[in-house]
């Protein structure tokens, strides 16, 4: 089965423990034979949503952006039966070059509306049954940031879709060991193909 990993922290070397996180997620999907697609956002050229709707609208399905890297992520997104979010957790939410991408990812949707658990959310363009993992770092602990960090991902996972979503947060000097250990464990990789 496919995954896609979006590692909105910032370029190698400028946070050693979202490293030692990124390195453990492909790691666990490697081990469990997802065909995972990664995409380190802090080396690609993502523009920011433009919030006009033309992916709605005009050219349905596709970004009006056409000339940056965004157009390889929501293929691999749609393709996808995993997506698993890597990031900074900053005030709370996603460090700027996930939530950049994130805003992005509009044109998944559709422009209608359905109930979800009595609340009104788009349906997705392309149907598949999803699964999200978020992986949040911080280099202290900070419980109402990381509080409100499992919040926003639960609110997301709603609106992508996803039949199951769990959030994971890391903090401090938490070895690779122990982040694989923690992972390792994690369902969410467990129905990966044979």
């Amino acid at each position: 089965m496919k995954a896609v990993f979006l590692k909105g922290s910032p370029a190698a070397g400028q946070d050693p423990l979202s490293n030692r996180a990124a390195a453990a997620v492909m790691a666990a999907l490697k081990a469990r034979n997802w065909q995972a697609k990664a995409f380190a956002l802090a080396g690609m050229d993502i523009k920011p949503c433009l919030g006009c709707f033309s992916c709605w609208i005009k050219t349905p399905g596709m970004c009006r952006i056409r000339n940056d890297s965004q157009e390889q992520i929501l293929r691999a997104w749609s393709e996808s039966s995993l997506i698993s979010l890597l990031t900074p957790i900053t005030f709370g939410g996603y460090a700027p070059e996930l939530k950049k991408t994130l805003d992005r990812i509009l044109p998944i949707l559709l422009p209608f509306f359905i109930k979800v658990r009595g609340e009104t959310h788009h349906p997705q363009r392309y149907p598949r049954s999803r699964r999200l993992l978020a992986v949040g770092t911080q280099r202290h602990e900070d419980a109402d940031s990381e509080n409100n960090f499992r919040l926003l991902v639960q609110r997301n996972a709603l609106n992508m879709g996803a039949i199951e979503a769990t959030t994971l947060v890391f903090s401090g000097d938490i070895s690779l060991a122990d982040i694989e250990k923690k992972l390792s464990t994690e369902p969410l990789f467990a129905e990966a193909m044979p």
